[in-house]
């Protein structure tokens, strides 16, 4: 880190149709080790260069490396977590703070987010989704139908709902055990597009180093432009025929440094009630409280931090 120099700002490409359309925004490498979206973007962008992919209606931008830092560093993070309490702050107290304020007007000047990610435990892709319609406190929503029309075509099976729900009930746990804890902490790029009236969804494309992520990551850029009627030349997405939803309910900190998993568990990983997740360093143990699923375990996660998600069917989407 010492020979590197700190990255001073964010490329982003834009491309603009002569016909109206929607206001498109892609994003890569919100987590810096996350690279999948970079190379989709990448490639899409030569191809527009080329002349090969034509954007005819509306505007379409990518940022290819949202947190250059923590892409320099090829983790996660720079300073924090970028994809968490997302805000503009003055004056920027560390360097994700920086990108944030960059970050925040360019969601709000769009309409639409696709939010490019992976994941580092073995699984299989999936889309996170926001809630359904709600006139609610916590994230009052209004376009459920066009993100759940979009997210079909992006070539997952697999939707997830509940995030900010989850993230703030776990909020509400690290403010009970003493922790510091924001009530927006749960709040990332696809809830910020929402509180300016947008849309967005997070696409997981596989794990961080399979081959088939960035390929996957491509096609949904390709099919999002179609879907949207944004570059008439591609062939429109077909909708996911028998689509999975999991809902997050509950979200585990790691509280120290020597909590243990009781085994290497797989994200969607199925559980049974009273299965044991997870000991303390004291002993206690964490079990499931129903059958479902185990969502992002995370082995390596740093104290205080989330650890691992549990789930359970939703009946969204038509879901079986």
């Amino acid at each position: 880190m010492d020979k590197m120099s700190p990255p001073t700002g964010l490329s982003v490409y834009q491309f603009l149709g002569l016909q109206p359309g929607p206001k498109l925004l892609v994003l890569g490498a919100v987590h810096g080790n996350e690279t999948c979206g970079t190379k989709a973007i990448e490639r899409t962008q030569q191809e527009i260069l080329d002349g090969a992919l034509r954007i005819e209606r509306g505007s379409f931008t990518m940022v290819p490396i949202t947190n250059p830092l923590a892409y320099q560093l090829k983790r996660r993070h720079g300073d924090r977590n970028l994809n968490r309490n997302m805000r503009v702050t003055d004056p920027p107290l560390d360097f994700e703070d920086s990108v944030a304020n960059q970050l925040c007007p360019l969601l709000e000047a769009h309409d639409i987010l696709l939010d490019l990610h992976s994941f580092h435990t073995p699984g299989i892709p999936f889309a996170l989704i926001g809630p359904p319609n709600n006139c609610g406190d916590l994230e009052p929503f209004s376009k459920a139908d066009q993100e759940e029309s979009l997210a079909l075509r992006l070539g997952v099976d697999r939707f997830v709902e509940g995030w900010l729900d989850t993230y703030a009930q776990g909020v509400r746990d690290r403010l009970a055990r003493g922790a510091e804890a924001h009530v927006d902490y749960g709040v990332g790029t696809t809830e910020t597009i929402r509180r300016f009236g947008g849309m967005g969804i997070t696409l997981e494309c596989g794990q961080h180093d399979d081959e088939q992520a960035p390929e996957l990551a491509y096609r949904a850029i390709r099919a999002t432009l179609a879907h949207l009627g944004m570059a008439s030349m591609e062939p429109m997405p077909l909708p996911a025929r028998q689509p999975e939803v999991i809902r997050l309910y509950r979200v585990w900190d790691r509280l120290h440094a020597e909590d243990r998993f009781t085994q290497d568990w797989r994200s969607f990983q199925k559980i049974s009630r009273g299965e044991v997740i997870a000991e303390r360093h004291d002993g206690t143990e964490l079990s499931a409280d129903q059958d479902g699923w185990i969502v992002f375990p995370n082995p390596n996660a740093q104290v205080d931090q989330e650890w691992f998600y549990l789930a359970n069917r939703s009946d969204r989407l038509g879901s079986a």
